[in-house]
């Protein structure tokens, strides 16, 4: 897709309400869900893999108990993934995901 100048633009399949872990510090996370929620969302969504899992437990209760106190947990749902790593070997890797609503 070219925007007006007919340069190339990214569309982005990440819903607005998710917020992804990473490696980041917890409260780069945190200041999404908080912003999210100031932006008019019932319900931010926030997922994780493997060794971030307890970042987003972390951020979750960072973002619940100190920023947007009248949010609750809605859901938590845990799965495992597979993925296919580098070498092309495929490998199981546990996720979590937290719906905080209000």
């Amino acid at each position: 897709m070219q925007d007006e100048m007919g340069e190339e633009q990214r569309e982005s399949n990440i819903p607005e309400n998710v917020v992804y872990v990473g490696k980041k510090p917890a409260m780069n996370y945190v200041l999404a869900v908080v912003t999210q929620f100031n932006n008019g969302a019932r319900a931010v969504t926030i997922k994780a893999r493997g060794n971030t899992i307890g970042r987003a437990v972390d951020v979750a209760e960072i973002a619940r108990n100190r920023f947007v106190t009248d949010t609750a947990v809605q859901k938590i749902a845990i799965s495992s993934e597979e993925i296919t790593n580098e070498d092309g070997t495929k490998s199981k890797v546990s996720a979590i995901q937290i719906i905080l609503g209000r």
